[in-house]
């Protein structure tokens, strides 16, 4: 933008990443009632389903061929209000979320993804971007919590720690290939967030489960968010199926990672730092999508592993590109 100081717009930016991190710690507490309030919304909803039926059976319903009552009973389903307070928050949060990654490549000149600061800032955007696609398809607002919890302390943390002037780009970064290989290991990042998330509410399931199975027939039955939430298989097998496609992302970052280290440094492979743990991170995913395709290893071992696989990313992006030296050292703190 020709004309406009670089750090009046990043200060702008930064303006605008704290108020989105505002608004997601609003989002956060919406989601947080919701859970709180969910279980006795299910409970309402289906005493007034019971109740509507028993109004019709006995005001003389007109009963069809098949026995059931042609009466009108739609089904009661509970209204999750804060749930959908907390999508709209979140919706608006990544407004400014995004507004201010926009910024802050302007205020570069380039994609905003050269060192710490800005993978952070487009990593959470694109985290919270698929989370909210994935809404229009599965009803995954159970995970809001989660997610909006995850890019507060994410992205404030990293504002705080990471946040660096503009400056222009090292040599190495100056490709195509800075574009391509970033974004998707952004997107694959995302991708694996999600499967993480459903991931750790599949272990809080499978726990009540067990315990419902061990209890007596004529126990009460168990409150809680929880009994609003798919089953543990339904949660492990959508996990299972977002980790698979975030590791077809991973695959070609690594592949697109050595097209770039060859073009950059004369050759494919190193065994860079970065390098190795972003292999390390391949043989995690994909140990996890073989075993459990081909192994059985389903249940609680199944979801371990993608949190192990999880973890070891973030591990990648903090400690790694803190702590480790090597080629891949752009962070762009000073030590």
């Amino acid at each position: 933008m020709p004309g406009t100081d670089p750090l009046l717009l990043d200060e702008i930016s930064l303006l605008l990443v704290w108020t989105a991190v505002a608004i997601y710690v609003l989002a956060f507490i919406a989601y947080a009632i919701d859970l709180a309030r969910r279980s006795d919304l299910a409970l309402k909803a289906k005493d007034e389903v019971v109740a509507r039926e028993l109004v019709t059976a006995g005001g003389g319903g007109v009963i069809s061929a098949g026995g059931g009552s042609s009466a009108s009973t739609p089904s009661a389903k509970p209204r999750y209000l804060w749930a959908r307070l907390g999508t709209v928050l979140t919706a608006l949060g990544f407004v400014f979320h995004l507004v201010a990654t926009v910024l802050r490549g302007v205020a570069a000149e380039r994609v905003p993804w050269s060192n710490m600061y800005e993978f952070a800032l487009t990593g959470l955007l694109l985290i919270i971007a698929v989370y909210l696609a994935v809404l229009t398809k599965f009803d995954l607002r159970f995970l809001g919590a989660l997610m909006t919890g995850l890019a507060v302390l994410l992205l404030g943390g990293a504002t705080l720690a990471f946040h660096v002037e503009v400056v222009p780009l090292a040599d190495p970064l100056k490709s195509v290939w800075l574009v391509v290989h970033v974004f998707v290991a952004s997107l694959a990042t995302a991708l694996f967030a999600l499967a993480f998330g459903l991931s750790v509410v599949q272990l809080i399931q499978t726990r009540r489960e067990r315990k419902l199975a061990e209890a007596p027939v004529d126990a009460a039955p168990s409150r809680g968010f929880l009994r609003t939430v798919p089953n543990a298989e339904a949660l492990e097998s959508l996990a299972y199926r977002f980790a698979i496609v975030g590791f077809i992302f991973w695959t070609f970052t690594l592949i697109a990672g050595s097209i770039w280290a060859n073009d950059a440094w004369g050759r494919f492979w190193g065994f860079d730092t970065k390098e190795v743990w972003t292999f390390v991170i391949w043989v995690l995913y994909a140990g996890y999508i073989h075993a459990r395709a081909t192994r059985g290893w389903r249940g609680t071992r199944s979801a371990w592993l993608s949190i192990i696989g999880f973890t070891a990313v973030l591990f990648n992006f903090t400690i790694v590109n803190v702590f480790f030296k090597g080629l891949h050292a752009y962070s762009g703190l000073t030590t």
